[in-house]
């Protein structure tokens, strides 16, 4: 009998072992962020980076999928009872970790809790004050009746993530941070949180949906552009967001590597104070503050969007990888008013406005934004604090973690912040909503108007719009809405980024206009 040889055992052990590491390095996935995570309560602050990590334990009643199109989750379907009211039905197939079922009331209390959070930096009460009655007609249907007709009731709650009632009452954001109350039905598991390190999960087997092709999912979080890439070529991690426009051309070519690249719905912009008499960041050459806010003079607002070239930081500080702004939405898509484009750089048009305002030596300026949040963020903050001084507006820079800004901003500390918002897959009621709409904490409009700008004509257009059936009709409200605000320089709009994620060759990330990094989202090339 043939016996096999000692060479043909150890070739044999070493294939094993080598189809054994390769099974265990399919089975694990590591993603590096380019974003700290501020909070793991997915209730408490709207902000996109927040939600990725979120979106891998809780899901919503709907959302977009990476292709932009709206797809049932946890509510299987909807109608609309009547002009005032809709009606949802829960999957029953879907259930939370702990195997319980998804009802009506926790719907109900997930709609709610928003309300509950006190000192949230961008509340989530924007996407909910619209519902003025919710009613569990059983255990597994829900109607949700809203005070005037509201087209845009689907796009709204696909903000909102659906949380166990039993796990989560009586636990405050504190506690989620600590890692209590992390019980959702998505298609992961949550297993740690260290802050500004990393987010750990372990596939959720019993998932209701397709099962994802990685068991266990570490999310790192590298806010420095350069480690960040490190660790890519490095293998430490298998993919990266907001890849480093200046290692794009480098990355592109190594062989080891792929590229996935998207326009994004994120506007990078500037928010100005219009509405206090006098602003903590403003001062005469001397530093004495100033007796009134130059900010609030609508010529010095211009003065300041002329000096911006904006041309200048697409191609120098984004390398190409952004398109100037006129609007807060990207010219073409839904919404956008087509007659709006962005400003050209006009030093002299500036310091001659900045004259007739009454300044016509400038002042001294801080502007304030972050450095871990947006792509070369302090870059483009170091940039426009150059491009202002040319015209007289002597501009200091101070910018910090994400975790510090947003809390700052949303107490109104700042006179110019620059920060950055992404409608999800762009639809103009987001942004207007939250940016430009007057500030009402029982209405939630105005959640992220840090400038506290109002105008009583704008806010009538968006609640037209949101009661505005056809969309053709619906778009027109849109446009006039964006072209009032932009006249009236609500804020100042710098660019829409585009979004690129670099990966180990052999892994496969749907770009998406949101810029998320869903896990479930990776495939491994077949």
């Amino acid at each position: 009998m043939h016996r096999p040889t000692v060479m043909w055992r150890l070739t044999t052990a070493c294939l094993t072992l080598l189809l054994a590491a390769t099974r265990a390095g399919a089975a694990d996935l590591a993603i590096g962020l380019g974003s700290d995570i501020t909070t793991m309560d997915p209730h408490f602050a709207n902000i996109s980076s927040n939600a990725d990590v979120h979106a891998h334990v809780f899901e919503k009643l709907m959302s977009f999928n990476g292709k932009n199109v709206l797809e049932p989750k946890l509510a299987e379907s909807w109608t609309t009872v009547d002009p005032l009211t809709w009606e949802f039905k829960l999957r029953r197939s879907a259930k939370f970790h702990d195997g319980s079922d998804v009802t009506a009331e926790d719907v109900i209390y997930s709609l709610d809790r928003p309300a509950t959070l006190t000192n949230s930096p961008s509340p989530f009460t924007l996407y909910t004050k619209f519902i003025v009655e919710k009613v569990a007609v059983d255990r597994y249907t829900v109607r949700l009746k809203t005070a005037t007709p509201h087209a845009l009731m689907l796009e709204d709650l696909t903000n909102l993530f659906i949380v166990s009632k039993k796990a989560m009452t009586g636990l405050s954001t504190e506690d989620m941070n600590a890692g209590r109350g992390m019980l959702g039905t998505g298609a992961y598991r949550f297993v740690s949180f260290r802050r500004g390190d990393r987010i750990e999960f372990t596939r959720n087997d019993q998932y209701w949906g397709a099962r994802p092709q990685f068991e266990k999912v570490t999310q790192r979080i590298v806010v420095v552009p350069a480690t960040r890439v490190a660790a890519l070529l490095a293998g430490d991690v298998q993919v990266i967001d907001r890849v480093p426009p200046a290692d794009l051309a480098t990355l592109k070519t190594n062989p080891n590597l792929s590229v996935f690249t998207t326009l994004s719905s994120r506007v990078i912009y500037l928010s100005l104070d219009v509405s206090r008499d006098v602003t903590p960041f403003a001062t005469d050459k001397a530093g004495v503050p100033l007796p009134k806010n130059p900010l609030k003079d609508a010529r010095v607002r211009a003065a300041i969007s002329k000096a911006i070239n904006r041309a200048a930081i697409v191609d120098k500080v984004m390398e190409g990888n952004a398109v100037a702004a006129a609007q807060m939405i990207p010219l073409g898509w839904y919404g956008a008013a087509p007659a709006l484009k962005p400003e050209a750089a006009d030093l002299d048009g500036a310091r001659k406005l900045l004259a007739q305002a009454g300044y016509p030596d400038g002042f001294q300026l801080t502007i304030h934004g972050t450095n871990d949040r947006y792509v070369n963020d302090a870059k483009i903050l170091q940039t426009i604090a150059q491009m202002l001084t040319r015209v007289g507006i002597v501009t200091k820079v101070d910018s910090m973690p994400v975790a510090t800004f947003f809390g700052r901003a949303s107490k109104n500390e700042f006179s110019v912040l620059m920060a950055g918002w992404g409608g999800g897959r762009g639809h103009p009621d987001s942004y207007m909503k939250a940016l430009s709409a007057t500030y009402d904490a029982k209405t939630g409009f105005g959640s992220s108007n840090y400038g506290r700008y109002s105008n009583p004509r704008f806010d009538a257009l968006v609640v037209e719009a949101e009661a505005t059936i056809d969309p053709a009709q619906q778009e027109k409200l849109w446009q006039q809405a964006a072209t009032i605000a932009m006249g009236d320089q609500a804020i100042l709009p710098l660019h829409n980024q585009v979004n690129l994620w670099a990966a180990r060759k052999g892994y496969v990330v749907v770009p998406r206009v949101d810029e998320s990094t869903p896990a479930y989202d990776i495939t491994l090339a077949r």
